[in-house]
């Protein structure tokens, strides 16, 4: 069965799985409003060490029924803003807490229930729906982007997102040709198979070099202090135990909740792309983490993900069709997402795993996926190399 039209997944040619509609232009009223621009502030806030304080007693109270009638663009700004300041409140202070204030977890909690997500920062709410066009009549590039809600305001922080936002970008070409690679391998064409093959490596080219500027103005150092601390979560880390608890929402019962932190691994285009070539991976502690990491995206892209794996049947029409230009274009493309892999590890090693340790919560050898990552990376790319036909 062939997939749906893109749309229907919130996902354009042009953008990706980047939000569709321009995000510095959507409005938030009353109080709203008012936890927005307080999180635009973060940058003027963490410094004073006084974080909590500011937040627990200037933040309004937002009932749960303002969240449910938001539209879309809204819901999601607001998950912005709100992700930013729930990070900001745990990790902004030297030791972390044990409970999230209700000012900041009912509204958390309802934004997370109206986007079906999770509560707390993720991937979607750093990247995807977190940037805006400097030149709103040019395209998604490095050189006409920037962050709209941050930490702390750093060149550092803001390029380690946007080269995200701009792979992102990038990739929407290749998502483009998924629906014609998947009609053309249930026709049994190789050569219009072979030719959109062609096109995919050229584009995961483009998104190769734009990961390969990630050292231009993202050092190592400060992103491990002063970027990386912000992005963890509460699952499987050392400095918060069981958990996190949700004050004021009552049907989490005062338990602690632990979820997983924002980590590029929440990102759909690898995932996509593995479902496309029917890239598989070992029933282990890997793969459930992997399982486990599917709930934190976007609906429409969880959908997208599921429907291409259960509509290609591209690796299989390659190995059997036996055709050595189709072999070779099939093994480039699985080639381009095993170096993009390659370069991930090296950066973890660089960025992260090289990097002394400052605190229980921003250990160098735990991810803010809370996994120990290098391990999961290596392995990562591994299986995906190892999916080379022979040629």
């Amino acid at each position: 069965m062939p997939i749906a039209p893109l749309a229907s997944y919130d996902i354009t040619p042009a953008r990706g799985f980047l939000c569709a509609y321009d995000a510095s232009a959507v409005t938030l009223g009353g109080a709203l409003a008012e936890a927005g621009a307080t999180a635009l502030r973060l940058p003027e806030i963490l410094p004073t060490g006084k974080v909590r304080e500011v937040l627990e007693t200037s933040l309004p109270a937002i009932a749960p029924e303002e969240i449910a009638a938001l539209g879309e663009p809204a819901a999601r700004m607001a998950m912005v803003h709100y992700s930013f300041l729930v990070q900001a409140y745990v990790w902004g202070a030297p030791d972390a807490p044990a409970m999230l204030p209700a000012v900041l977890a009912v509204p958390m909690v309802a934004l997370a229930n109206r986007l079906d997500q999770q509560p707390l920062l993720q991937y979607s709410g750093y990247v995807l729906d977190n940037w805006g066009l400097i030149d709103p009549a040019a395209p998604v590039h490095l050189d006409n982007i920037y962050m709209i809600q941050k930490f702390a305001a750093g060149t550092d922080e803001a390029w380690f997102v946007l080269i995200h936002v701009a792979i992102e970008a990038q990739a929407g070409g290749a998502l483009a040709l998924f629906a014609p690679l998947i009609a053309a391998a249930e026709a049994g064409d190789a050569g219009a198979a072979r030719g959109q093959l062609d096109q995919m490596v050229g584009i995961w080219a483009g998104i190769n070099a734009i990961f390969d500027r990630m050292p231009e103005q993202c050092d190592p150092y400060i992103y491990f202090r002063r970027v990386r601390p912000y992005i963890h979560g509460w699952k499987d880390n050392p400095a918060l135990g069981a958990g996190l608890v949700y004050e004021g929402v009552e049907r989490l019962g005062g338990r602690p909740q632990a979820y997983r932190g924002q980590t590029g691994s929440q990102s759909s285009i690898v995932p996509s792309m593995d479902a496309l070539l029917g890239v598989g991976h070992a029933a282990d502690p890997l793969k459930a983490y992997l399982d486990e990491l599917h709930i934190y995206r976007p609906t429409g892209h969880r959908r997208f993900i599921e429907d291409v794996r259960a509509a290609s049947t591209l690796r299989g029409f390659v190995s059997r069709t036996g055709h050595k230009g189709l072999t070779d274009a099939y093994n480039a493309a699985v080639q381009a997402v095993a170096d993009f892999r390659s370069r991930h590890l090296e950066y973890a090693a660089s960025y992260i795993n090289k990097q002394g340790s400052k605190s229980a919560g921003n250990n160098p050898d735990v991810g803010t996926g809370g996994t120990p990552f290098m391990k999961y990376l290596k392995k990562h790319r591994n299986e995906t190399a190892a999916m080379l036909l022979p040629a």
